[in-house]
């Protein structure tokens, strides 16, 4: 598709998203030719901006991610912004955006369409939402709306917000985005196990002992003290972006690759999620904040954190299905702050074999996601100058040509909105199976600090508390990566 006319309002224009994001991906569409003459982005934000100010930041955004640019494409693109400074609050600012958004409609010819992305912080999603609906902001061409996370803080708040949504748009046009959909190596998972008869034919549980997916960062909360109080680890991360890859690990096998299909071998994996109780939470989860050293501070001495808080910077945790290739086999994740490294990857740990060899090593299918894109199966192979076994690793890795064209997730991800291709964003059945789970874990979690149970605590730039090596079901289980 080429020149695909629309009219698209960023809520929260003036913000680090946008800046950094959302405006080099728009740039790098139009240089494809996806959006050119007959589109128009309005920029909206409390801050007094004007149209050439908000220009001239929009440019600013595509220098700092681009190497070369062409000037005169750039000045043309940047000449479809405007601004509207905007109080999501304010009824009547919505009627001055409405009457923007058509006065641009007629300008551009963009056909009464619509599409309009949630870039400010969550609180103000159900307003937005609101007032879009009661002020019609929606037009007569399609209307879609993005959402980033988090979609609410549990599952009653996130009902809640869909409901204010779908007030105004079908389930079909919203796109409840998550960035980590957009990876390359997160949108090689499904192409690995299904197009590898080497792979899709051990990818079950009587040949996978488990499967464990690390998202490791380095750096702490720093300046997002306040926001990380109302949320943690397992909010922040398991609920999107670590259920997500979960999901594409262990759902069947589709009908076909369209948008429907693998959405509905999605909901068949999730309707068989099974729940942890109680007990299987203490024995299967854990929870811990970072310490401080001679360099950094700790969790509680960060800004807006309390000095007793007990909200998770590291969790670690298990998850089963009853259905699916690897029914009732342990699926292993942990996502945390100031750990050794940054780094995101997927270890499937094969079982061990008897072999005439005597002790060998099990085989490994490791997916690092960031910040190399890799694929590695370690096996075992003969050594050369004296008897016994060494390991070896088949690499699938990219070349410097291939990595530079590799695009961001968020370029990705905007184009599938623009083509309506829902296929890597959340459906709301979906959504609602990762709430559920996330609500039993954090009551569990609740309950323990009402009866006074102390938070682990872990030094900065380990790999997590020790009591994370503790969750497995097995006492010869281990984390890959150490």
């Amino acid at each position: 598709m080429k020149n695909i006319p629309v009219i698209m309002i960023i809520f929260g224009g003036s913000g680090d998203l946008a800046h950094r994001k959302l405006y080099p991906a728009l740039f790098n569409l139009y240089e494809q030719g996806l959006i050119h003459d007959n589109f128009a982005v309005i920029g909206t934000a409390r801050r007094p901006w004007s149209h050439d100010y908000l220009r001239q930041q929009v440019s600013d955004a595509v220098h700092e991610t681009h190497d070369e640019v062409n000037e005169n494409d750039l000045a043309v693109f940047t000449s479809h912004f405007y601004y509207q400074s905007h109080d999501v609050t304010n009824v009547e600012h919505y009627e001055t955006l409405k009457n923007l958004a058509g006065d641009l409609d007629n300008r551009y010819s963009a056909q009464g369409n619509r599409i309009f992305y949630m870039a400010m912080a969550p609180r103000f999603f159900g307003t937005i939402a609101q007032h879009i609906n009661d002020q019609n902001l929606t037009s007569t061409g399609f209307n879609r709306i993005v959402v980033e996370k988090p979609f609410g803080r549990d599952l009653a708040s996130a009902e809640e917000l869909n409901k204010q949504i779908t007030a105004s748009f079908d389930e079909n046009d919203i796109f409840r985005i998550d960035h980590y959909l957009g990876k390359e190596m997160v949108q090689n998972i499904l192409p690995l196990r299904f197009t590898n008869p080497l792979i899709k034919n051990i990818w079950n549980s009587a040949t996978i002992k488990n499967i464990q997916v690390t998202l490791a960062e380095h750096l702490g909360v720093e300046a997002r003290g306040g926001y990380y109080e109302t949320s943690g680890a397992l909010r922040d991360m398991v609920q999107n972006h670590i259920f997500q890859i979960i999901t594409l690990l262990a759902m069947p096998e589709p009908k076909d690759l369209t948008s429907k299909s693998i959405h509905e071998a999605k909901q068949e994996l999730l309707d068989s999620m099974i729940v942890p109780d109680e007990q299987e939470i203490a024995q299967h989860f854990v929870r811990g904040q970072y310490l401080g050293s001679d360099m950094t501070f700790g969790y509680r001495q960060e800004p807006n954190v309390a000095e007793d808080s007990n909200t998770e910077t590291f969790v670690a945790g298990e998850v089963k299905f009853k259905k699916g290739p690897v029914a009732n086999m342990p699926i292993y994740f942990r996502t945390g702050k100031e750990l050794r490294e940054k780094t995101n990857r997927i270890d499937i740990v094969l079982k061990h074999i008897c072999t005439p060899y005597g002790q060998a090593h099990s085989n490994n299918i490791s997916i690092i996601i960031d910040p190399d894109m890799q694929i590695f199966i370690t096996i075992n192979g003969k050594k050369i100058t004296e008897p016994g076994i060494r390991r070896e690793n088949l690499d699938y890795l990219f070349s410097k040509q291939e990595q530079e064209k590799v695009p961001d997730g968020y370029e990705r991800l905007l184009h599938d909105v623009f083509v309506n291709d829902s296929t890597n964003f959340t459906h709301w059945s979906e959504l609602k199976n990762y709430w559920k789970f996330i609500d039993v874990v954090e009551e569990a979690w609740q309950k323990e600090n009402e009866e006074g149970k102390q938070i682990n605590q872990y030094l900065p730039y380990r790999m997590g508390p020790k009591a994370a090596n503790e969750i497995f079901e097995s006492p010869t289980e281990r984390w890959i990566y150490e």
